[in-house]
């Protein structure tokens, strides 16, 4: 169902998607060189990888602990997940999905945290900062 960017890490879902979301937090913007990350969210049993996966944990602006995972070999970001509160949603990243129409994004957070320039869609609704702890519907 996805790969990384070298296609040494693999990824296999064996659930629909819950939802999903662009996220402009400082650390999302780190990660995105400068520009949101779009996840899509599945029930984490249902998310499997195979291949070189780094992580790296640190605490989030939400203050939840995040982990997010990478390829080892060419550091495509794979995933986040809140480790404090484990019934949440994993969050794969759109782009290794081999489907990027799988799911359309139906919100954005960390809004406040986005740059002036940013184009931030007008159709999806904006939350100043992060989700309810819910799944966001598809």
């Amino acid at each position: 169902m996805g790969r990384c960017f070298c296609g040494a890490v693999e990824i296999s879902i064996e659930a629909e998607p819950l939802g999903a979301r662009l996220c402009w937090c400082r650390d999302c913007q780190r990660l995105a060189s400068g520009s949101a990350t779009v996840n899509v969210l599945f029930p984490p049993d249902a998310v499997h990888l195979q291949g070189p996966v780094s992580t790296i944990a640190r605490v989030a602006d939400s203050g939840n602990r995040v982990e997010r995972g990478f390829c080892a070999s060419c550091g495509s970001q794979i995933f986040s997940k809140t480790v404090n509160v484990a019934e949440l949603p994993m969050r794969i990243r759109a782009g290794i999905l081999d489907d990027p129409e799988l799911v359309r994004p139906s919100a954005i957070i960390w809004a406040q945290s986005a740059p002036s320039w940013a184009i931030l869609d007008p159709a999806l609704p904006h939350h100043p900062g992060g989700p309810e702890t819910q799944p966001m519907a598809r």
